[in-house]
C-alpha cells in the first residue's frame, strides 16, 4: 500500500505539515516500509510457542507461552506523524492476529482522509476500519468496550484514554512525550564535535520543527563553553535552514493556528525574549517559526515546564556538566534522553542514575527506528512499548501452558493435613530435592505435631 500511494503519502504529509519528500519518507514512509518487511521476516518465529524450562518439582510436566491475540483493537494517532503512528501500531496488531479500528488525527485532515480512503483497497475491511472525525467521535469510540487500547498523543487526553479504559479494565498502551534533555559534555567530545553539532541541529530543527515527542526539549552544558555552542549552532541553522525568516527552508510548519500561537506565545514573555541568542521571528500567514535558541531562560518560565513542540531550543548551562544528572532527576521523567560524551564513567551514571523512555548516546532521534529495542515511555511520558517485536507482544496476550500427567500423584497434596505434609511443603517449596527424596523415602525426620 505504502509503496504503490507513495506520493500520494507525499501530498498528504505535505499538506497536513509541510513536509518535504525527503522528511516525509525518512522519518514516516521509510519506516512504515522497514516495519512491515520485518514483520514478515519475523513473524513466524513471533507467532511460535516458547518453551518455558519446568523445574523438577513438577514432573512430569512441561510448559509453553502462547501468544494469543487481544481481540478489537482501538488505535489513536497522533497529528505529528500521522502516517508512521498509524502504520506501525497496525502493522504489529495484525501481526498478533487482532481485529483494528485506526482513529487518525483530525488535526492531520489530508492523511486521515488518506488513510481512510486507502487502508480499506489493501486490507480486509471487516477487520480494519479507519474512523475519521474530532474529539467528539474519538470521545464514543473511547466509550465502547476493547480489548485494548493504543494511543499516541498528550499526556492530557492519555489521562482521558486511561480513565475510560479504566471503566472496561481495557489495558492500554501509551505513548506520550515529554521534555528531552541533551546533555552535552562539550569537553569531551572536542574531537567529534562537529558531528555533534550537526546531529543536534538537524534533529532539533529537521524532525517536523520540532513536532516530534523524542525532539531535543533542552540542552544541558558547562557554563564556560555556552557561547560556543551558541556560536556553532547558529552557524549551522543558517547554512542548513536559511539566514532569516524570508530564506528558511528544510522545514516544516506549525500544524496549525493554535500550536502556531502556542509556541510563539513562549517568545511572547520578556523574560523569555531577552534569552533570545537567534532567531525569534515567525510567518503568521504560513505558520513558520524562525529556528529560535534561548541562553539561560527563567526556569520557571512556560517554555521550561511545558513540552515544546516546536522549533525553540532552550539552552541551560551548568558549573559541572556532572550536574546534569540532578537537574533532570527534578523533573518529570523524559521519553528520550539524550547524552554526548566520551567519559565512560559519565555514561554509567547517566545510566544506572536517571530514568527515561530510552537513553541514547551520541546520537539523537535513530532509537525509534531500531526495531531491535523496544520504544516507550515511563511515568508521564508513557506505558508500555512498542517497534519489531515488541509491537507485536503489546497486541498479545502471553497465555500459559502447562501440560501434566497423572502419575504420581502425591498424597502430601491433599487432605487430611499433618506434619509431615506440612514438612513436605517446607522443603518442597525450598526446591530441596535431595531432602524432598529423603523425606518422602522416610530417611529425614520432622517435627511432630503437638
Amino acid at each position: 500500500m505504502v509503496t504503490d500511494q507513495e506520493n500520494k503519502c507525499f501530498q498528504a504529509l505535505y499538506d497536513d505539515v509541510g513536509k518535504s519528500k525527503i522528511e516525509a519518507f525518512k522519518d514516516e514512509v521509510g519506516p512504515s516500509k522497514k516495519a512491515v518487511v520485518h514483520a514478515l521476516s519475523c513473524l513466524k518465529n513471533w507467532m511460535a510457542p516458547k518453551k518455558a524450562g519446568i523445574r523438577l518439582l513438577f514432573f512430569p510436566a512441561k510448559g509453553e507461552v502462547v501468544p494469543e491475540p487481544y481481540g478489537l483493537v482501538l488505535i489513536m494517532t497522533s497529528w505529528n506523524y500521522p502516517l508512521d503512528l498509524a502504520l506501525e501500531p497496525l502493522i504489529g496488531a495484525i501481526a498478533a492476529g487482532n481485529a483494528v479500528v485506526i482513529k487518525p488525527s483530525e488535526m492531520a485532515p489530508a492523511t486521515s482522509l488518506f488513510l481512510a480512503n486507502t487502508i480499506p483497497q489493501y486490507l480486509d475491511n471487516t477487520a480494519i476500519k479507519v474512523i475519521e472525525g474530532g474529539p467528539d467521535v474519538s470521545q464514543q469510540l473511547l466509550q465502547q468496550k476493547w480489548d485494548k487500547i493504543f494511543y499516541t498523543g498528550s499526556p492530557r487526553v492519555g489521562r482521558i484514554v486511561m480513565t475510560e479504559a479504566a471503566k472496561h479494565l481495557t489495558p492500554v498502551t501509551l505513548e506520550l512525550g515529554g521534555k528531552c534533555p541533551i546533555i552535552f559534555d562539550y569537553s569531551s567530545i572536542s574531537s567529534n564535535l562537529k558531528v555533534a553539532i550537526r546531529r543536534l541541529t538537524s534533529a532539533k530543527w529537521g524532525a517536523c520543527c520540532g513536532q516530534a515527542c523524542i525532539a531535543i526539549d533542552y540542552v544541558l552544558v558547562e557554563e564556560k563553553f555556552a557561547s560556543s555552542l551558541v556560536d556553532l549552532l547558529k552557524t549551522l541553522v543558517r547554512r542548513l535552514y536559511g539566514e532569516n525568516i524570508e530564506t528558511l527552508g528544510n522545514i516544516s510548519r506549525s500544524v496549525n493556528k493554535h500550536h502556531f500561537d502556542r509556541v510563539c506565545n513562549y517568545l511572547k514573555d520578556p523574560a523569555v525574549a531577552a534569552s533570545i541568542v537567534h532567531g525569534g521571528s515567525y510567518d503568521e500567514k504560513n505558520l513558520l517559526i524562525e529556528p529560535t535558541i534561548l541562553l539561560n531562560p527563567p526556569l520557571d518560565s512556560v517554555v521550561m515546564n511545558e513540552e515544546i513542540f516546536g522549533p525553540i531550543l532552550p539552552i541551560i548551562t551548568l558549573k559541572n556538566i556532572q550536574e546534569s544528572i540532578e537537574f533532570i532527576n527534578m523533573r518529570p521523567k523524559p521519553l528520550a534522553l539524550y547524552a554526548f560524551t566520551h567519559n565512560n564513567k559519565f555514561k554509567k551514571r547517566i545510566v544506572s542514575e536517571t530514568s527515561s523512555g530510552s537513553l541514547l548516546f551520541n546520537d539523537v532521534l535513530i532509537q525509534y527506528i531500531c526495531d531491535e529495542l523496544p520504544f516507550g515511555g515511563v511515568g508521564q511520558s508513557g506505558m508500555g512499548k512498542y517497534h519489531g517485536k515488541y509491537s507485536f507482544d503489546a497486541f498479545s496476550h502471553e497465555k500459559s501452558v502447562l501440560y501434566r500427567g497423572y502419575f504420581p500423584d502425591l498424597s502430601a497434596r491433599y487432605p487430611p493435613w499433618n506434619a509431615f505434609k506440612l514438612e513436605f511443603c517446607r522443603v518442597g517449596y525450598k526446591v530441596d530435592y535431595f531432602n524432598l527424596l529423603l523425606l518422602l523415602l522416610g530417611f529425614r525426620g520432622y517435627p511432630k505435631e503437638d
